[in-house]
């Protein structure tokens, strides 16, 4: 009996130290370069439609779009306003595989039609719309190219004041833009699959950025950005507050969620389908990315901090890339010693389960896109061009 109770506790010895021993840490692949597609000061963005990669941006004040393949191959390009000064800033794409691409527009070549007028949410008082913004684009566009035909029909709100288009949403239903207009207030305005508007939804009233839009299928939208003044009776808790705001299909303010760091600058620059968010988190000299997955109640099931330059891209339900700084415990061999790109995937309890690394002379992020048929895309930039890159 006494040989049988040794053996037992040693078994049980065995399986405590096992089941406690330090996880595998997560081997770190490369991200394998598919294109160089432009210059910093060009491209904005990049979508996927199909098979295709659409890049999309702006030379000498005029909007294009260009596609290419998997092989980098170009496939077409388009002006997608060349009679105008214009700024393309933001794009998705809808179930049917059409393109859309939002930005601002110069009034003087357009015919006026009247515009619908904004009702601001929150008559507080509250930083500023970036510099490089031209303020003679005094309209909001968007432009949507035929997913077969690649034929372009352009969509015009006339605004008393520049608006900057940050991110868009599409859906069955219609689509969504978002961003921030001259006297830094958020700015939210939707319209159907024909480009009829609705009224546009102002937030906040001198100082709130909206920089990422989810619509849901109850036609209600939750966004996600930063905030400096009091909005919907939430008050400011740092210095500048990440928030998460819900709007109804109505476009009247449902609920605002402010991120809780007394003593820091936040915001969230980017969110999924799926909520998970990202963004970035200054405290002092200490900046971090910020990568949360939230409920449908915004309630958070799993986040994490990396020491990084800040800005976070999230997509779908398991993948963030940024432009890391310093080591992560979960990761073999990250030690980077200047800023690198690194992309992240999570399983559904949001433990890293793979990471991917872009080259050392990487040194911003730019975006992230999950197509079902090319799989993950990461935009990134090093001083001269930007780089689109997939995992190996």
């Amino acid at each position: 009996m006494k040989r049988l109770v040794s053996l037992v506790c040693i078994a049980c010895l065995l399986f405590v130290s096992n089941s406690s021993a330090a996880p595998a840490l997560i081997a770190l692949k490369d991200l394998k370069l598919v294109a160089t597609i432009g210059s910093p000061d060009e491209v904005s963005g990049v979508v996927t439609t199909g098979s295709s990669i659409v890049i999309y941006g702006t030379k000498l004040e005029k909007s294009y779009a260009q596609a290419i393949n998997i092989s980098g191959e170009e496939l077409w390009t388009i002006d997608l306003d060349p009679a105008s000064q214009s700024l393309a800033s933001a794009a998705t794409t809808d179930a049917s595989g059409n393109v859309w691409i939002g930005g601002s527009i110069s009034q003087n070549t357009l015919t006026p039609t009247p515009a619908p007028s904004s009702s601001a949410l929150n008559p507080d008082n509250a930083t500023s719309l970036p510099q490089d913004v031209d303020l003679t684009l005094k309209s909001v566009v968007l432009w949507r190219i035929d997913h077969s035909t690649h034929a372009v029909s352009s969509f015009t709100l006339p605004q008393t004041a520049p608006v900057l288009i940050t991110s868009l949403a599409a859906d069955k239903n219609g689509v969504t833009l978002v961003g921030i207009t001259s006297t830094n207030v958020g700015f939210v305005v939707s319209a159907n699959l024909l480009g009829e508007f609705g009224k546009p939804t102002l937030i906040g009233k001198s100082s709130t950025t909206l920089d990422a839009v989810v619509r849901h299928n109850d036609g209600s939208l939750t966004v996600v950005g930063a905030s400096s003044e009091t909005l919907n009776g939430k008050k400011l808790v740092g210095i500048t507050d990440g928030v998460i705001i819900k709007i109804s299909k109505t476009g009247g303010l449902l609920s605002v969620v402010r991120s809780s760091a007394t003593k820091a600058v936040r915001n969230w620059n980017s969110a999924s389908s799926s909520l998970l968010l990202g963004g970035q988190v200054i405290t002092g000299s200490k900046t971090e990315s910020a990568i949360t997955k939230f409920s449908s109640t915004y309630v958070p099931t799993w986040t994490y901090r990396f020491m990084s330059t800040g800005t976070a891209f999230t997509s779908g339900t398991t993948s963030a890339f940024f432009a890391s700084t310093a080591k992560i415990p979960q990761i073999a061999t990250w030690t980077p010693k200047s800023a690198r790109p690194i992309l992240l995937t999570f399983d559904s309890k949001g433990r890293i389960i793979g990471a991917n690394s872009a080259p050392t002379n990487q040194r911003e992020v730019l975006g992230l896109v999950t197509s079902k048929i090319l799989g993950v895309l990461c935009i990134s930039a090093s001083k001269e061009a930007i780089s689109i890159y997939t995992p190996t």
